[in-house]
């Protein structure tokens, strides 16, 4: 048999398949993946019959740094995981030593923390709705949400003296009190907000194109989402109303009143959405904090290094991206012997799999786009 028979007999297999998956490799460095982040797709034809996330190309050994690293040196670093929502994250790591010490935090600095880190998670947001828009071929929405988000920018460095890495909430309490002016600030952010989230939303959330993109794009129920772990607004999209800060709550979240804004259909339009009425909802509690803010210290003294007592401790908060919790383990040193972070990246990263299922390739960049992932969060 000549070789030209053999390669038309290969051809002539390959026609005579009902189907072929072609495995297609979305990244590491592609633009897309919003981070170092690796996904392979299995197609046939145009439609993803299957997919898996890898991860670990931005692994930096943050978890085990913190173990030679000093209690108050740690908050750094926590700064650079979820480098989006850096004071939330601050928060959590805090949490847990004030819990391990039996530490009582001043209620100025409760008010306080309260109100930067909502504030956090409204840029945070901005920073998704953005770039979500390009996500599914749109512009302005990213001159939107960076006009927003510059705002609060603004009035981060006039607190902190930094626009990313803050270092400014401290075991106990903050790192300095505010200025005499911030709650007129704080005023004028939170009503130009108001402004800016409603133009946001006529913008883009309605639009036909972007509805023909999103609505019933991505789709993952309630019990699914449950069992993948899936937390925060990705949670909450598949309708299901768990809020860490309602559920659970932490510092002083249990003095205010706010809603918590659920999904129905658990597609990409509805974890859009809800992350756009979360902002609104932020704003109501920033309202309620700077009309309840008492004068006091904003910081509980602490004599020498920060030393926790041996044993273990477990805090949980609700980040922009979903459940950040915190396992501290102390020996009596002044350095962490462990320290292990559930990070919600991490988790609704693996509900890709489901997700992309019976989507079409076109869709892969609007759905892992709806997670909303942070890959310094996820590779930890």
């Amino acid at each position: 048999m000549k070789s030209g028979d053999i390669f038309n007999m290969e051809v002539q297999q390959i026609h005579n398949d009902d189907a072929i998956d072609l495995m297609i490799n979305m990244g590491p460095q592609h633009p897309s993946t919003h981070g170092v982040f690796r996904l392979v797709i299995w197609v046939d034809g145009e439609k993803i019959v299957k997919a898996e996330p890898h991860i670990g190309y931005l692994h930096r050994g943050s978890e085990k740094i913190c173990e030679s690293e000093y209690y108050n040196q740690v908050i750094t670093l926590f700064d650079r995981m979820d480098y989006v929502s850096n004071l939330n994250n601050e928060l959590a790591f805090s949490l847990a030593v004030e819990k391990m010490m039996s530490l009582d935090v001043p209620e100025r600095a409760q008010y306080i923390r309260v109100i930067l880190c909502e504030l956090n998670r409204i840029a945070s947001h901005m920073l998704f709705y953005g770039v979500y828009g390009l996500d599914a071929g749109a512009t302005t929405p990213m001159l939107y949400g960076f006009r927003e988000r510059e705002r609060i920018q603004e009035l981060f460095e006039s607190v902190t003296g930094a626009r990313l890495m803050h270092n400014y909430i401290r075991i106990g309490g903050l790192k300095q009190d505010v200025g005499p002016d911030f709650k007129s600030k704080v005023l004028k952010v939170t009503e130009d907000l108001k402004r800016g989230i409603e133009e946001c939303d006529v913008l883009l959330s309605k639009n036909e194109m972007f509805l023909v993109r999103t609505k019933g794009i991505g789709i993952i129920n309630a019990a699914d989402a449950v069992n993948y772990g899936v937390s925060g607004p990705s949670l909450r999209a598949s309708g299901i109303a768990y809020d860490v800060r309602v559920n659970d709550p932490y510092s002083i979240y249990d003095r205010f009143d706010f809603s918590i804004p659920v999904g129905s259909n658990g597609d990409c339009w509805d974890r859009y959405y809800v992350r756009i009425e979360e902002m609104k909802q932020s704003l109501r509690i920033i309202e309620q904090a700077l009309r309840d803010m008492p004068d006091g210290e904003i910081s509980t003294p602490i004599k020498g290094m920060v030393r926790p007592p041996k044993g273990e401790v477990f805090i949980r908060t609700e980040s922009p991206r979903g459940d950040l919790s915190v396992f501290l383990v102390s020996d009596g040193s002044d350095k962490p012997y462990r320290v292990k972070v559930r990070a919600p990246s991490f988790a609704n990263l693996q509900a890709l799999e489901i997700m992309l299922r019976d989507t079409y390739l076109a869709d892969a960049v609007l759905v892992l786009g709806s997670i909303d992932i942070i890959m310094g969060e996820v590779d930890r």
